[in-house]
């Protein structure tokens, strides 16, 4: 029951963090899978993420029926989240946010590529999801397994990967990496837009830098990052098990 309360825990500060550091707008949201039972996952009603608390998280099955709703209301785009952990047994927890950051990237085509060393969760180059190509003209959001599972074809193997006019979908092993890669995909976004500016050419991180960092657990969710984030949120922290 402990592990239980504490990945639920985790669920609430995450949605907090999220918000304190403008990852996500009222409308973002992050999930987690059921690790008792991989063919469900635990996200919150459909609620700002900064006023998310644990009554509000309800479990789903992979195509996005609720377990026991009890008159809550669910995200419509809860299809991004249920499509990628189906695709990918290795993920645990999914951030999807429209932060203001990543649009120009996912617009113009320009590719989006880890420029500072704690961004390399981020991946070689973060690949760019059109709705459009095989859906025509639609509101943009994902509000069928359809959709969902072509987004996840495009993240692939991937941590990250943009939605053109709308966002970017981050997937993690875990709830505090997908939050650490979320927070620093947007920072990414932000100095290589500042580093564009300059006029110069960009060095980005090499492959093999980026690699290396992969390979690496210091920096991925640790407690130190998680710590500072639960504190400007305002949530309690607690250390990993």
């Amino acid at each position: 029951m402990s592990a239980f309360t504490d990945l639920i825990d985790d669920l609430v500060a995450a949605n907090r963090i999220l918000a304190a550091e403008d990852v996500v707008d009222a409308y973002g949201h992050v999930s987690v899978r059921n690790p008792n039972d991989p063919t469900r996952y635990f996200m919150a009603r459909a609620r700002a993420p900064e006023v998310v608390e644990a009554d509000d998280i309800m479990e789903f099955t992979l195509d996005g029926t609720p377990i026991d709703a009890k008159g809550r209301r669910p995200y419509l785009e809860r299809f991004i989240h249920g499509a990628m952990f189906e695709a990918r047994p290795d993920v645990q927890s999914v951030v999807h946010n429209h932060s203001e950051k990543v649009i120009p990237f996912g617009a113009t085509g320009i590719p989006l590529k880890p420029i500072m060393h704690n961004c390399s969760p981020i991946g070689h180059e973060v690949p760019i999801w059109d709705a459009q190509t095989r859906f025509g003209d639609t509101n943009m959001l994902v509000t069928d397994m359809a959709m969902g599972r072509d987004l996840a074809q495009t993240l692939g193997n991937g941590a990250t990967a943009l939605m053109r006019g709308h966002g970017c979908v981050v997937s993690g092993r875990s709830i505090r990496e997908a939050v650490f890669t979320a927070v620093y995909l947007q920072l990414n976004a932000e100095l290589q837009m500042q580093a564009l500016q300059l006029g110069k050419p960009v060095k980005f991180l090499t492959k093999g830098e980026v690699d290396i960092r992969a390979s690496e657990s210091t920096g991925r969710g640790d407690d130190r990052a998680w710590e500072r984030w639960c504190r400007r949120a305002g949530v309690p922290f607690k250390p990993q098990a």
